[in-house]
């Protein structure tokens, strides 16, 4: 996928938990990403967090430590 879109669709999850009550919007975009994204989805948001992250909402860096690495 390209880095664009998955920023865009990560970003999107970040902003709907954002608006959600509670303390704990980094475990849902997390326990979100592990549900519906695919191993290598996750591979690659892991992989560019990793590189450092650019252009990502600091909620999907917040929950990048609780997303699943994939086999």
């Amino acid at each position: 996928m390209a880095p664009e879109k998955m920023v865009m669709m990560a970003n999107q999850i970040a902003g709907f938990f954002h608006t959600q009550p509670g303390d704990d919007q980094a475990a849902k975009v997390a326990d979100h990403l592990n549900d519906f994204w695919a191993p290598k989805m996750r591979g690659q948001l892991i992989d560019h967090v990793e590189a450092g992250g650019a252009g990502l909402d600091p909620l999907v860096i917040e929950a990048i430590g609780m997303v699943r690495q994939p086999a």
